[in-house]
């Protein structure tokens, strides 16, 4: 497996201070940001997952612990809008350049309105996935937010 993705290329270039965690992926875990929590010896919370949403029709990205659930209303808010929904897994392979279960925020073919869910940002580290299954980046959750331009708000149910 290679160490070196878009997701870290993206990160070195913004002179982001990362680490890079390998784990073995499971393709039939029920929940794959659970999986690589047990298989990083982290706490859930800490390892979040990127998610790939639709807004009023237009794409999101939502970043989010592992051990939760994205509320769409909270979504929906968090970007102005009156709905949202998850993305089609095939929409969002095409829009990110990443594989379903690798998708990471960090270096997509097309960049999104990013949120990461405010609570993310009380910890001193967390997980991202660094773009491809069973790899996953740690950082600062303030280093995450810069590097994204993205914004926080109350995401999960």
């Amino acid at each position: 497996m290679s160490k070196t993705t878009r997701a870290t290329q993206v990160l070195t270039q913004a002179k982001v201070v990362f680490t890079v965690h390998a784990y073995d992926y499971d393709p039939n875990a029920e929940r794959v940001g659970l999986q690589a929590a047990e298989a990083l010896g982290e706490e859930p919370h800490r390892v979040l997952k990127t998610l790939m949403a639709e807004v009023d029709g237009k794409p999101v990205c939502a970043v989010v612990p592992s051990d939760h659930e994205v509320s769409m209303k909270k979504l929906a808010a968090a970007f102005g809008g009156k709905s949202a929904s998850m993305m089609k897994p095939a929409d969002a392979e095409r829009l990110t350049g990443y594989h379903v279960g690798g998708i990471s925020p960090f270096g997509q073919k097309k960049m999104v309105p990013t949120a990461i869910e405010a609570q993310a940002m009380t910890e001193a580290y967390v997980y991202i996935n660094g773009g491809q299954r069973g790899l996953q980046v740690r950082l600062s959750p303030q280093d995450a937010l810069a590097a994204l331009k993205a914004k926080t708000a109350p995401l999960i149910a």
